[in-house]
């Protein structure tokens, strides 16, 4: 039996803590944590977020673990919808990361309030 996307994203099995880009910005300048953007590298070349690590979300189970060794470092998740963000942090947290955030806006959003 197909699960459609929507049902899948309503039951996430933990509380995805969403923030929008002010507060990810100015939480990311006094945290040291890191902002990862999880769409594909073909479409952070067309409109890319300056102040992101892009990690496409199909490997970044692989690459977290090479990136981030300290599984309390606050991580922010965004993407073009907030679909895979949000299941890039579910899949970061069963990882075991604990400082998990997904950034609810447009991309376009992120790199205007990034260069405030």
């Amino acid at each position: 039996m197909l699960i459609d996307l929507a049902s899948r994203i309503k039951n996430i099995g933990f509380d995805i803590r969403c923030v929008s880009a002010e507060q990810a910005v100015n939480e990311l300048r006094q945290n040291n944590g890191t902002l990862i953007d999880v769409r594909e590298s073909v479409e952070v070349a067309k409109h890319p977020v300056l102040a992101s690590l892009n990690i496409p979300r199909g490997i970044l189970e692989m690459k977290a673990l090479e990136h981030f060794q300290d599984a309390s470092i606050p991580l922010y998740i965004h993407c073009a919808s907030g679909v895979r963000a949000k299941l890039a942090a579910e899949q970061l947290m069963h990882m075991g990361y604990s400082n998990v955030s997904v950034v609810t806006c447009s991309i376009f959003t992120i790199n205007e309030v990034n260069e405030k």
